[in-house]
């Protein structure tokens, strides 16, 4: 897509983001010319589920509205509209999440639409701890990390339920302007029609207790930043998180020729020089017929159509395009198996203007 194309790109999601859908449900419910599956996701036969398999696991904003936070330091493509040009890059991306009671006391927000206390893939605001020993972790990690003591902001997109609270979690209901409509403790239950809730453990329990106040106000806030916190350069509509830079200045990225040298079906995402968008699938796990790429062949593929920017978006099973309604790869969730639409979290739409 052209930045001056006579379209306009945008993560999707399905009905709820407790849900996971296909590509195809979600083109169909945005009207969407066509799209491709985004973010990494919870999914549900993943060694650490936490129960809800459309949960983006990193920062996925939609309509400049943070719908989950972002694992710090990992890459994210980043698209956005100024007088009605397109401008994509690919930077790595962190996320700041405050809330201001009305009695003025402030705290951060750990999560964004997410079971409180456990981080898939780590990378959260401080406390997190790898879950298998106990050892801190502040970076990116492909396992679990936990943190006993989390405020976590669940807004309307969520679903209709939070989840269920251990003892002594407490539950702050809001509606659609930040007012205190009631509390409840455990944590965990329905939303307020159009709201959202803030979800507390542990400390963080305490306290929305201590400051939370039915009738009063509570600013939640939650932005995108680049990885030192600053203020990013541009407009940013949707956000969605990838995992390696396949390439960087118009060169192959560094350190994707070390990658494991496994081909697999992949989604690939790219921003030429003159600024236009690449959303590329590969297909594999087809003998015969295809064999999906390296991380490397990914890489070169960019190059070869003009791409001075390219990012790895989540592949294998979930690699999906959608063409006027119509799927137009081979999706496989095993070698040689069915041809199958997994249900992911989002998407990247493109919608006719």
């Amino acid at each position: 897509m052209a930045p001056d194309a006579r379209v306009r790109v945008t993560g999707v999601h399905g009905s709820t983001l407790a849900r996971a859908e296909t590509v195809r449900s979600m083109a169909r419910g945005a009207q969407a010319l066509g799209a491709v599956n985004g973010t990494y996701f919870d999914i549900a036969t993943g060694h650490h589920h936490g129960g809800y398999d459309g949960d983006p696991t990193g920062l996925y904003a939609e309509d400049g509205k943070v719908l989950s936070e972002a694992i710090a330091g990992r890459l994210a493509l980043l698209v956005g509209y100024s007088g009605g040009r397109m401008i994509a890059r690919i930077a790595e991306a962190s996320t700041i999440g405050r809330v201001r009671a009305a009695d003025g006391a402030r705290r951060e927000v750990d999560g964004v639409n997410r079971v409180a206390g456990r981080i898939l893939g780590c990378g959260g605001v401080g406390g997190d701890r790898l879950a298998a020993t106990g050892r801190p972790m502040t970076r990116p990690y492909s396992g679990l990390c936990t943190d006993p003591d989390e405020v976590v902001s669940f807004t309307s997109e969520w679903g209709t339920d939070t989840p269920s609270g251990p003892p002594g979690s407490t539950e702050v209901l809001l509606a659609a302007d930040g007012t205190v409509r009631g509390t409840r403790s455990p944590a965990g239950g329905r939303l307020p029609a159009g709201g959202g809730a803030l979800y507390g453990i542990g400390a963080g329990a305490d306290w929305l207790r201590a400051h939370a106040r039915t009738g009063t106000r509570m600013a939640v806030s939650e932005r995108v930043t680049d990885a030192a916190g600053r203020a990013l350069p541009g407009p940013v509509g949707t956000a969605v998180v990838g995992s390696a830079r396949l390439v960087r200045d118009g060169r192959v990225g560094p350190g994707i020729r070390s990658l494991a040298a496994a081909r697999q079906p992949r989604t690939l995402a790219g921003v030429t020089g003159d600024g236009t968008l690449l959303l590329v699938t590969v297909d594999g796990r087809a003998r015969g017929h295809s064999v999906g790429m390296t991380a490397a062949e990914a890489a070169e593929l960019l190059l070869c159509l003009g791409a001075v920017e390219g990012i790895n978006l989540d592949g294998g099973g979930s690699t999906t395009a959608v063409l006027r309604g119509e799927l137009r790869n081979r999706p496989r969730s095993a070698d040689d198996g069915a041809v199958t639409e997994r249900p992911v979290a989002d998407a990247l739409a493109v919608l006719p203007e």
